[in-house]
């Protein structure tokens, strides 16, 4: 597992400071609670973080599910925020046979599906990029909360 954190590694940093920190992990199921972990800690107090661990965590299911990193090759998780009080979160994997796509509202049955609902839900953006290697990058992006001054 690789984690690197510049210039902040929190949301109590000072006002203003970006931060930037990432991940790269093997594309394992067992490495999606590591993901959730690692963008918790990165966002540190932010009273909002419980957004993006959640979203976090739904895209690096679907990496484990939908690439082919799956088959031994990692996802590289990025945290970035920047002053006017956005967070961004990417994912980047191997990509796989399809995209990122909305499709129909998951029956109340259903047991899977619900991951890029989630997503378009409860970001303010989302969306995919195709690398030049073939590799995909999916992400969102939510407002950062911030404390209450007194």
């Amino acid at each position: 597992m690789t984690s690197t954190a510049t210039p902040a590694h929190a949301a109590g940093a000072a006002a203003g400071t970006a931060i930037r920190a990432c991940l790269t992990v093997p594309c394992e199921a067992r490495q999606v609670r590591a993901v959730r972990e690692f963008v918790g800690e990165t966002l540190g107090d932010d009273p909002c973080a419980e957004v993006p661990v959640l979203l976090a965590s739904e895209l690096a299911t679907n990496s484990v599910l939908h690439s082919s990193s799956h088959l031994g090759g990692t996802m590289t998780v990025t945290v970035s925020g920047v002053p006017d009080g956005t967070v961004r979160v990417e994912v980047a994997d191997a990509g796989g046979l399809s995209v990122p796509v909305l499709r129909g509202g998951p029956d109340g049955c259903d047991e899977s599906g619900r991951g890029l609902h989630l997503v378009g839900d409860l970001s303010a953006r989302w969306g995919y990029r195709i690398e030049a290697d073939g590799g995909l990058v999916t992400w969102f992006e939510v407002p950062r909360c911030r404390r209450n001054a007194r």
